[in-house]
């Protein structure tokens, strides 16, 4: 019995102490909760980010990659650098007759052509993602499909920009004067911008089908070096046997020059410009088109 009755009497105080200390944690919860309720329900839902938003956010890291891999940067601008200094002194007596004549017609065109050039890291990039299984994190989040992808090419921008930029501060100190000025400078640069903004949807579509970024890397360099050196870059097409000169006038990147060389000159070309537009709007169109069905089938 005192045994028993030991026992009960043990076990009524920790059930009544049981209920107070459940009693107790109920009433310090309370507010808490309240308090929970009154921020998450009480207000309105806010509205949720737009497409820019989006891409903004995306653009942004792809900057943040490149301050966390600054190497990044040495394609473009060391490289560039690199071209237009080989180009104006090694051969610009040859062919020009002296090396400042030359650089009056080359720098626009090594702009353009250097530029062309790194648009391919967009591809590669997006690819090595893929292979890491970053984009399959990135479906999973209610944002605007093409988010990634355009964010990717907004952050390139950047780059493109910087390589223009390092280019036409390197012709300014070898010697080489704008007759545009700034203006003509800066809507050569706008006019680049936008078409390389348009182009590098070819690379991105191939960031997609391919499976390595050697791969892409490859395709690329294939395909982007007949387009910059059969094209106005580097001569004159009227140097050119005619059959080449027939292949030279069909090439985009011919136009593009032309145009951005028009342009720094401070004589705009309106046939030009308005086929970089048309080429630009059939490559977003076109290649835009094929990157997205890609994306949405993978």
């Amino acid at each position: 019995m005192t045994t028993a009755d030991g026992s009960h009497a043990g076990s009524v105080p920790a059930a009544g102490g049981s209920h107070a200390g459940s009693a107790g944690g109920h009433a310090e919860s309370a507010p808490a909760t309240d308090r929970l309720v009154s921020v998450l329900g009480a207000g309105r839902r806010p509205p949720s980010p737009g497409a820019l938003s989006n891409a903004a956010a995306f653009g942004w890291r792809a900057l943040l990659k490149i301050k966390h891999a600054p190497e990044q940067l040495i394609d473009a601008t060391l490289f560039p650098i690199m071209l237009t200094l080989t180009f104006t002194y090694l051969l610009g007596g040859a062919i020009a007759g002296s090396s400042g004549a030359y650089l009056q017609y080359l720098l626009p065109g090594i702009m353009t052509n250097s530029v062309l050039l790194i648009t391919m890291y967009t591809g590669v990039a997006l690819n090595t993602d893929l292979g890491k299984g970053v984009f399959d994190r990135f479906r999973t989040l209610s944002i605007w499909r093409p988010a990634p992808i355009v964010g990717y090419l907004l952050g390139d921008l950047v780059r493109y920009a910087v390589t223009a930029v390092v280019i036409m501060v390197v012709g300014l100190v070898l010697g080489f004067r704008p007759g545009g000025g700034i203006a003509g400078v800066a809507g050569g640069l706008a006019l680049l911008l936008l078409f390389s903004f348009a182009f590098s949807w070819i690379w991105t579509m191939f960031g997609l089908l391919l499976g390595s970024a050697k791969s892409v890397m490859g395709i690329s360099t294939m395909l982007l070096f007949p387009l910059t050196f059969l094209s106005n870059v580097y001569v004159a097409p009227e140097t050119m046997p005619g059959w080449l000169q027939a292949v030279v006038g069909i090439n985009p990147v011919t136009h593009l020059v032309s145009a951005v060389r028009a342009a720094v000159a401070g004589r705009w070309d309106g046939s030009e410009v308005t086929w970089v537009l048309v080429a630009a709007a059939v490559c977003v169109a076109v290649f835009g088109t094929a990157t997205m069905r890609l994306y949405n089938r993978k």
